[in-house]
């Protein structure tokens, strides 16, 4: 960082990612700060400066040794895991003043603890303990210490599972004439765990998903106007079932309220959708198999006059990011729900279906929402009268 960096951000104030500290005096204190942001998106602290007015005091060269030592110290041992962090001495101003710059990466190895085994967060520029199980659920998940999709659903049972949609899978993966009993073999596709369906077996072979997770559906939503605060609209639905069903209903959602461009065909033929249908299903498909499935919240569809959300719970996991998957990478949130769709749609799980998609719709917007744990895709419709869907390639 050079000196025009840190006057440039000590001018913005404190934030979710920068904070600062006059003085180290409470090593419990500054534990918590940087267990805050290694499970968080990351920051720095800067020591040296008044937190309320921002002015810049600086430290002594005793004060400099003696914080950049109990850094070291409170990253060893009063953080679990252990995390590694980086420090920087800045000189700033005629008189010199030397701040200390403290560098906290985003953890990999989430959830990180204090030495009392509390869990913190970052809140905007504060911090708060993290108590609710759901979150706790999210950083084990992001750091691979638990997939949500394996997790058993409390009181479903055997019964709760549709036999035809089980035979179909087992066919597509060859192992129909397979001779065990029936509920060791449910357990050892994953779809029966300790008694109980797993989320993933629920999703994809329950007899009626929504009973138990009422959540884990799509809300659609096709609106007159160009704002979600429009009262009419022309088509709505909440549409549920398995993730395969949903997948087909969505399709159909799609093709009732988009308009058919004839682009050169003959007169009297159905015409081709104005958003390709093979963008509708590469978008979708994805919102499916790599939501987060630890909010309890719905993919939502808002069809608008100028645009197509698609709105997935859950922002990209780990360090993915927007440029990475227009890239082609990809990184997987839900193995069980992968597997079932490799074997029950047209998922192909390598990273291809975002590029397939941009290959047909250059101009799609892709919108990685950290604080509002969203990803966002969005599809502009051509403008009504035109001939063709000038921003599709053929």
């Amino acid at each position: 960082m050079t000196v025009i960096e840190l006057l440039s951000v000590i001018s913005q104030g404190e934030t979710s990612k920068v904070q600062f500290k006059l003085r180290l005096d409470q090593k419990d204190s500054i534990a918590a700060e940087m267990i805050a942001m290694s499970n968080s998106l990351g920051g720095i602290i800067i020591f040296g400066v008044e937190d309320k007015t921002g002015r810049i005091e600086g430290l002594t060269y005793e004060e400099l040794q003696r914080t950049n030592s109990a850094i070291g110290n409170i990253a060893n041992d009063y953080i679990k895991p252990l995390i590694y962090v980086s420090t920087e001495v800045l000189s700033v101003g005629d008189d010199l003043k030397n701040v200390l710059i403290v560098h906290i990466p985003e953890g990999i190895a989430k959830p990180y603890k204090d030495r009392n085994g509390t869990i913190w967060v970052k809140q905007g520029g504060d911090k708060r303990k993290l108590t609710d199980n759901s979150e706790q659920i999210r950083l084990f998940q992001q750091s691979g210490l638990i997939y949500v999709d394996e997790m058993i659903v409390p009181e479903t049972g055997i019964d709760d599972i549709n036999e035809k949609k089980v035979e179909e899978y087992l066919t597509n993966i060859g192992q129909k004439e397979i001779d065990v009993p029936k509920e060791v073999l449910l357990k050892n596709i994953n779809i029966l765990k300790n008694g109980c369906l797993t989320l993933g077996g629920l999703l994809f072979f329950g007899k009626n998903p929504q009973q138990f997770r009422p959540a884990f559906c799509i809300k659609a939503v096709s609106f007159y106007s160009m704002d979600i605060s429009d009262s009419e609209y022309r088509d709505s639905v909440d549409i549920v079932g398995t993730v395969p069903e949903m997948f087909n209903d969505a399709i159909g959602f799609f093709k009732r309220n988009l308009h058919y461009i004839q682009n050169n065909r003959n007169f009297n033929s159905t015409g081709e959708l104005e958003i390709p249908q093979v963008v509708l299903e590469e978008i979708l498909q994805n919102a499916l198999t790599h939501r987060d499935y630890s909010k309890n919240s719905p993919i939502r569809i808002l069809i608008f006059e100028d645009r197509v959300e698609i709105i997935s719970p859950g922002s990209l996991p780990n360090s993915l990011t927007v440029e990475n998957i227009r890239m082609g990478n990809s990184v997987v949130r839900n193995n069980l729900i992968v597997s079932y769709s490799s074997k029950l749609m047209y998922y192909r799980g390598i990273g291809s279906g975002i590029l397939r998609a941009l290959k047909y719709a250059p101009t799609l917007e892709l919108i990685d929402d950290k604080q509002g744990e969203l990803f966002k895709v969005v599809l502009h419709r051509p403008k009504v009268g035109s001939s063709s869907p000038h921003q599709y390639s053929e």
